[in-house]
């Protein structure tokens, strides 16, 4: 498993985490805002109307209105990445990283209204009379491109388990367990039943399940979360300023935390950021191409308001809690997971500064150290040899090892830093270690939300919202997968596609969490790279169809007022 994750992790850094992928994804969203003179801020009143459908005719075509595609878009959006990724995003880069998830939310609402208003525009009707949308549609028809609508729509179906499947309920079953105990195959065995009885109803059944979960979900956790950051009220302002002062230079070492560089706070900030909103990544317009309307940039108006939802507004209340509760440099009691454990053959302890900054070095791939190789001796649960245990990016405290929820005694065979076996015929899976470390995810956040006015009551309110947000992401990406599952192969297909998604989101409760993030990471990608190639190829043609919706608009509405220039 440890060199599985390798690979993906290799996988990763030269598409997902590197820094073409980054600059592609701002510099799109970039160029629109500037392309479009900042639709984001001129449009945002006229979006909001929009939703409230002040412009709906009864003879609009669709399968959804307005609020139910906003819903439902938002559902796919709204989920492990506004609790988990915010909390990974922390975790990896240190405050700064916030600041870039929300820049790439600010460009991102500009991604968002292109991607949605050519789905919109280049839409069909499918065999069965349903409405069928998304990049690939654009792609086939406006570019002629049928090779790279064919390449989306299978990077679709792989992102619906990267995105939308994998990650959520391994999040949820990590978060379930940690509050109360319940097993990970448990909760992931009785949402993978209900995630197949909702799915099976399609659009329209999904629709009306996100429409009623969205708004529910959101309420409660804006709640908790800002229990949390008034009873921390102090560390309010101390906590903004910790967000920009970094922005440039990195985060310095902090109590548990080591330190990061700029490049991992603006990577992850982005990644996180994307995989938040999914601004980009084409996945909304599949959900947006399904809503009720006359013409197609009102829809993409509508798009706007989803990164400044998910990510202005939600990511940064996650971030506040994070910060002003101090978590995100805390160690807790952790179970501790193999494959995000390094076993050092020094003991280096992060009590200085010249030692944080070596073992900065070593977790950022600058500088090695000698990893353990041979036994390690364990007695009573207690490791006897000199080593340090590097876990979640932290030097492991109090370490103890059980062995069928006893401290064992005996041998444990280490080779370049990691378990692979110990005495006897025990397995190494079978062993459970634990101490303290840094947490990351929703465990972190989870922990987060202890330190307000509900007190060790508060981890309930991640661990319900968690599995509201998280769910509803898993349903609206089935939905997803199975247009893109259409487009290759036809609806016959969509069946077998559902099976398996059901199976993996089963599988994925119990498995490890890095490998899943870092797993999504790549897909991510996958998906997002062909659908910024399409809108750019298309840019004249969007701002051809947005100059022709104004003047339209204008003639329809002669005296309402516009924010744009038609003359």
């Amino acid at each position: 498993m440890q060199t599985f994750q390798e690979i993906l992790s290799q996988i990763d850094a030269h598409i997902g985490g590197s820094q073409w992928f980054v600059f592609a994804l701002l510099g799109t969203g970039l160029f629109f805002t500037v392309y479009l003179k900042f639709p984001q801020i001129r449009y945002f009143k006229h979006a909001l109307r929009i939703v409230k459908g002040t412009y709906d005719k009864k003879t609009d075509k669709g399968d959804t209105s307005h609020f139910q595609a906003l819903a439902t878009a938002l559902s796919g959006t709204v989920g492990t990445g506004n609790i988990a990724g915010v909390a990974f995003a922390i975790y990896l880069g240190g405050p700064a990283a916030l600041f870039w998830m929300l820049v790439t939310a600010v460009l991102g609402m500009t991604t968002k209204f292109v991607e949605v208003t050519l789905s919109h525009k280049y839409r069909e009707t499918d065999a069965q009379g349903l409405i069928a949308g998304g990049p690939m549609y654009y792609m086939k028809n406006a570019l002629n491109m049928k090779w790279l609508a064919a390449i989306f729509a299978i990077a679709t179906v792989f992102s619906s388990f990267g995105t939308g499947n994998l990650p959520q309920i391994n999040s949820i079953s990590n978060s379930i367990y940690a509050t109360f105990g319940i097993q990970h195959y448990i909760t992931g065995g009785i949402l993978a039943i209900l995630l197949g009885i909702v799915i099976i109803g399609g659009i329209k059944r999904i629709a009306k399940v996100t429409e009623k979960l969205v708004p529910a979900m959101a309420i409660i956790y804006f709640i908790g979360a800002l229990s949390v950051i008034l009873y921390n009220y102090q560390n309010i302002f101390p906590s903004i300023e910790a967000i920009f002062v970094d922005v440039f230079t990195g985060t310095a070492a902090v109590g548990g935390f080591l330190g990061a560089s700029f490049a991992f706070a603006f990577n992850r900030g982005v990644n996180r950021g994307l995989f938040s909103n999914e601004a980009g990544q084409g996945s909304a317009p599949i959900a947006h191409a399904a809503a009720r309307a006359h013409e197609p940039v009102s829809e993409g108006m509508v798009a706007i308001l989803e990164p400044f939802i998910d990510t202005i507004i939600i990511c940064s209340l996650t971030g506040l809690v994070l910060l002003s509760s101090g978590v995100w440099h805390m160690k807790h009691e952790n179970t501790f997971q193999k494959a995000d454990m390094t076993i050092l053959a020094e003991n280096i302890k992060d009590d200085t500064p010249e030692n944080k900054e070596k073992l900065f070095k070593f977790i950022a791939g600058e500088e090695k150290i000698a990893l353990f190789n041979g036994d390690l001796h364990v007695t009573k649960g207690k490791i006897e040899n000199n080593t340090t245990i590097i876990h979640a990016r932290s030097v492991a405290e109090d370490v103890k090892v059980y062995y069928q929820n006893k401290e064992y005694t005996g041998l444990i065979k280490v080779k370049n830093g990691s378990i692979t076996a110990t005495q006897g015929d025990k397995n190494a899976e079978n062993f459970k270690i634990e101490g303290k470390s840094l947490m990351h995810s929703a465990p972190m956040t989870a922990f987060a939300f202890t330190k307000g006015f509900f007190g060790d009551y508060g981890q309930y309110i991640v661990s319900i919202g968690l599995l509201l947000f998280a769910f509803s992401t898993a349903i609206s990406w089935s939905y997803y997968g199975g247009r893109a599952i259409t487009y290759l192969f036809g609806s016959g297909a969509v069946i077998y596609y559902r099976i398996l998604y059901v199976i993996g989101f089963f599988l994925a409760s119990f498995i490890d969490t890095t490998i899943v993030w870092i797993f999504s990471g790549i897909t991510i990608a996958f998906m997002t790279l062909p659908n910024l190639f399409g809108i750019l190829m298309l840019r004249k043609d969007m701002k051809k169809t947005v100059k022709q919706y104004w003047i339209d608009f204008k003639k329809e509405y002669p005296d309402a007022k516009i924010p744009e220039k038609i003359d």
